[in-house]
């Protein structure tokens, strides 16, 4: 009996829940995934009038590195609020009185090996002290990754 033939018949006497192998398998390519941000991004106290630069963490994808993601990252930072309970009781799709909303510029990362994308959010001068919902998104044709983080924004020195 052939060679095949043989791995086929083993195949088939095996009991139903054993796997067969056929040999190396191919793995589907994927493109890099990314997060929002790194710990010193979000523990860092901000001033009015400062920039916010956010770095994004990059997992890599696996397969080929010619394939180009295909996702819009952004980020947007909503306040003041008095305290946490109140940050997290807000609609982040809506600005309540005395909220404002600082956005980043969407950023479309290549998906180069050494890529590390940022996001930079302006603080705006005029920006109250207090909490900040840190709002971000990685959004594909496929669907979308995002969470929240908060931002502290002090008093100017």
């Amino acid at each position: 009996m052939r060679p095949g033939r043989l791995a086929l018949v083993a195949c088939l006497a095996l009991p139903p829940l054993a796997a067969c192998y056929s040999g190396p398998a191919t793995p589907t390519a994927t493109p890099p995934g990314y997060s929002c941000c790194t710990a010193l991004d979000v523990e860092t106290h901000y001033q009015p009038g400062q920039t916010l630069t956010l770095h994004w963490t990059v997992v890599p994808g696996r397969g080929s590195p010619r394939i180009a993601p295909q996702v819009e990252l952004t980020a947007r930072l909503t306040g003041p609020y008095p305290d946490s309970a109140a940050l997290k009781a807000a609609t982040s799709d809506r600005n309540g009185a005395g909220e404002v909303t600082y956005p980043a510029a969407p950023v479309r990362p290549t998906g180069a090996v050494d890529e590390r994308p940022v996001s930079v959010i302006q603080i705006g001068t005029d920006a109250r002290p207090g909490l900040y919902n840190l709002a971000w998104s990685a959004a594909e044709s496929g669907g979308a990754f995002s969470g929240a983080s908060v931002i502290q924004v002090v008093a100017k020195a």
